[in-house]
């Protein structure tokens, strides 16, 4: 007999099937395994939801409630979740069989969505263990009654994010923290009937992001057309169970290497896209440098990045996706706002005066690490009172961490909001600057440069060269230690790009 589900339930439930994998396999490949099932587990449940309303509606017409019209995935006989249960041994081969015949079932919309588990390595995972895989997993019935898409969505991120927390540094392209990606949505307001692209989008948590903040504007949120490319292909079939599971029919997600690659091809150009949100991967160092002086897409118009670090790789091809009317948020470490390697690329970004906005995040909201993040936010088609001048905001200070974890509550994003829709002067937040500015400072984009902190400001305004109090002296002191630090881990980074790329001549 099924049930409503409780979200508290439904999270409990599925970190349960986890844990039972504890001391068998290494946490960060927990993923490969119970996403995979708990899909299966859905489709079927699903299917067999599909099949009793056939019947119902039919009058108990056995063949019409089997029709593939009546299915949004079709369950060949034999593949069905019941038929695995009652699979006595060599159960990962049967689960594997199971997988490959959903696939083949559904060659437009499935292929190769379960990824490739070794579910036949039985030293790894063994009859047993897979058993009460499967009775746990049996023990609820995931029917769109029981478990709605959007309750089912959110507690496959909760998952992600639980495997994340377990798997520690090594999930660090695999979870992008939710609450940075709820503000960069905001930011960019996609609306209904626009593209939305994601580059590198590892689990697809910032498309769900896009779609979640148009169906809380009222928009019509079906009519969104999601992209992504990932070269992880685990990573890149769990974005696709996540949005399927999220309810979403029209996506795209296709695996592969975006800068060697990119896959979201129209005609002889790249695709064009309304709004791109990414946290491309940090300073890759081993990619293909020289093919990119000559990229066929056209996608250096700004120049080369050293071999160090791939940063404006990504940079430059979000921004030749991007359609007439795009823009664009991208999750960056600081360094990207003012390496003197990259300055002449930085510039010449500047002058084409697509830079939008630039916001300061506070530390640790980067996956695992301590470092500071910024959102660099392009547009297209600024408006006409924005050409010509960047809004810089300085939200260092709009974070909360609680048991170790970092995040931005609703109080922070919506201040962050409120200062870039005002796009005006807010002394010790936010600040406009000309181009001219900016070119003075030889197109440097570091944030302190052109937002002065309360307390420096308190200092400057007392007259003479002391300021007013020991506390201001400190806030002095913190607020120009602040920039030079930024400026000294980009020195060395820069000396470990040098590094790096001294090797790769050597090699």
């Amino acid at each position: 007999m099924s049930k409503r589900i409780t979200q508290q339930e439904l999270e409990s439930y599925l970190w349960g099937a986890a844990v039972l994998l504890r001391g068998l396999i290494d946490a960060g490949d927990y993923k490969q395994f119970i996403f995979p099932l708990l899909f299966f587990k859905r489709a079927s449940d699903v299917w067999d939801e599909e099949y009793e309303a056939a019947m119902a509606e039919s009058d108990g017409d056995l063949s019409y409630a089997q029709f593939a019209e009546n299915h949004r995935f079709q369950i060949p006989a034999g593949a069905h979740w019941n038929d695995v249960r009652q699979t006595p041994r060599n159960v990962g081969a049967a689960i594997q069989q199971a997988m490959r015949a959903i696939e083949s079932a559904n060659p437009d919309l499935l292929d190769g969505i379960f990824g490739d588990a070794p579910w036949t390595n039985r030293e790894r995972l063994p009859d047993e263990t897979l058993k009460n895989l499967i009775e746990h997993f049996s023990t609820q019935t995931l029917s769109v009654a029981n478990v709605p898409e959007d309750e089912l969505g959110n507690a496959y991120e909760y998952l992600i994010k639980k495997f994340a927390d377990d798997s520690g540094h090594t999930a660090a392209e695999f979870y992008t923290n939710r609450t940075v990606v709820h503000l960069m949505t905001q930011l960019l307001a996609p609306q209904a009937g626009e593209s939305i692209y994601d580059p590198t989008c590892g689990t697809g948590g910032m498309l769900i992001s896009a779609l979640d903040e148009v169906k809380r504007s009222g928009g019509e949120y079906r009519t969104l057309k999601l992209y992504g490319q990932e070269r992880n292909l685990i990573t890149s079939s769990i974005a696709r169970m996540n949005l399927f599971l999220h309810g979403v029919e029209d996506f795209q997600i296709i695996r592969g290497d975006t800068l060697a690659e990119p896959r979201h091809i129209e005609g002889d150009r790249l695709r064009r896209f309304d709004v791109i949100l990414a946290n491309p991967p940090y300073s890759i160092k081993q990619w293909d440098r020289e093919a990119w002086t000559q990229d066929k897409w056209g996608r250096n118009f700004l120049g080369t990045p050293p071999q160090g670090r791939a940063d404006y790789a990504f940079q430059q091809h979000i921004l030749a996706s991007l359609s007439d009317r795009g823009r664009c948020a991208i999750l960056w470490p600081h360094g990207v706002l003012f390496r003197n390697e990259e300055q002449a690329m930085r510039s010449k970004m500047i002058e084409q005066d697509w830079v939008e906005a630039v916001v300061g995040l506070g530390p640790n909201l980067f996956y695992n690490s301590p470092m500071e993040s910024c959102i660099l936010i392009c547009n297209r088609r600024k408006p006409a009172e924005r050409q010509g001048r960047v809004l810089f905001i300085d939200a260092v200070g709009e974070v909360t961490r609680e048991r170790a974890q970092s995040f931005l509550k609703p109080e922070h994003q919506q201040r962050i909001l409120g200062a870039f829709k005002a796009f005006a002067d807010a002394p010790g937040f936010a600040r406009v600057a000309t181009l001219a500015e900016l070119h003075k400072n030889a197109g440097n984009l570091s944030i302190p440069l052109y937002v002065k902190r309360q307390s420096a400001i308190a200092a400057g305004a007392t007259g003479g060269d002391q300021p007013a109090s020991l506390a201001e002296a400190w806030g002095a002191w913190q607020e120009s230690g602040r920039a030079f630090w930024q400026q000294m881990d980009a020195l060395v980074e820069t000396l470990d790009g040098l590094g790096v790329a001294k090797e790769v001549r050597d090699a």
